[in-house]
């Protein structure tokens, strides 16, 4: 008994110094920066002055009155609500379509993932010149088609659907290999026995099998999306700076200008600690909502 209680003994601190340079680097990488992060939300400390002192939830209240706080959050909502259809229901319709084709499978497939692999931020240059309002390719197109020239980054009501066709074309491949994923492990004989009780319709079989069964991929995609919605940053810091007049100066963009523009580092630590916040709230709710109509 003793010789098993040792050899247990044994294997437990094994294991514990396995893990031990995981946690330290989670610890180090991850816990460490957010407590930071929370201490320096409650200061008002700046990249400017080594002085600084505990002034509470200051920097929390100041944002429901900070008018570019709430421009900020007007401009991410917006985005998401663009974004984020597309971004699912795209991606979907395109693996439907592939998973039926047997020839040139691998070659589509190859294809729309290609952007995934791209680096956003030179892709964003590429489409910084495609959207160019004087002579950029995307108005030579329309002008081709008899319509007129689009003001793609310009223009107030337009600069975040252009901002929108970039994300969602890097995330498309993504999504699609994804829904791949979930449609290759759909048993067949469920198709065969949705057959026999009459849902011949493509249509019929999609929402009686394959969308139910798709549940648990489609709500990992949803979520991970949600996620890259509110996470937008790269293409606005690179194509408009907020701009025009912060028609395009979303929550991420605003914390990066008062942290490091405005050197204020405590109210840029309280809005990157409230973005947590949203991001986690969103989720949570979505989960839950939609976990509920999920079949494992």
């Amino acid at each position: 008994m003793s010789a098993a209680r040792a050899r247990a003994a044994s294997q437990g601190r094994l294991a514990y110094m396995l893990v031990a340079p995981a946690t330290l680097l989670i610890l180090l990488i991850y816990i460490l920066p957010i407590i930071t992060v929370l201490v320096m939300s409650f200061t008002d400390y700046t990249l400017v002055s080594d002085y600084f002192e505990f002034i509470g939830f200051e920097n929390y209240a100041k944002m429901f009155t900070d008018s570019a706080f709430l421009n900020a959050l007007k401009n991410t909502v917006i985005y998401v609500v663009i974004f984020l259809p597309a971004a699912f229901i795209i991606p979907l319709v395109l693996a439907l379509m592939i998973q039926k084709r047997k020839q040139f499978r691998s070659i589509l497939e190859v294809l729309y993932f290609l952007p995934v692999t791209s680096t956003l931020a030179a892709m964003s240059l590429v489409w910084g010149a495609l959207m160019d309002g004087n002579q950029g390719a995307l108005n030579e197109l329309l002008s081709s088609f008899g319509a007129g020239p689009v003001n793609w980054l310009g223009s107030e009501g337009v600069v975040l659907i252009s901002l929108a066709l970039v994300a969602i074309w890097s995330v498309i491949g993504f999504n699609m290999v994804l829904f791949l994923a979930g449609l290759t492990t759909i048993p067949t004989r469920l198709y065969e026995a949705a057959a026999m009780d009459g849902a011949d319709h493509p249509l019929d079989r999609f929402f009686r099998v394959t969308w139910p069964m798709l549940g648990p991929t489609a709500l990992f995609v949803a979520v991970i999306s949600s996620i890259n919605a509110f996470k937008l940053f790269d293409t606005v810091a690179i194509l408009t700076q907020g701009g025009p007049d912060h028609a395009s100066e979303v929550y991420l963009y605003l914390a990066y200008l008062e942290g490091f523009e405005y050197f204020n580092m405590g109210y840029a630590a309280a809005l990157s600690l409230f973005f947590l916040l949203i991001i986690f709230v969103f989720a949570l709710v979505q989960t839950m909502f939609a976990d509920n109509k999920v079949q494992y």
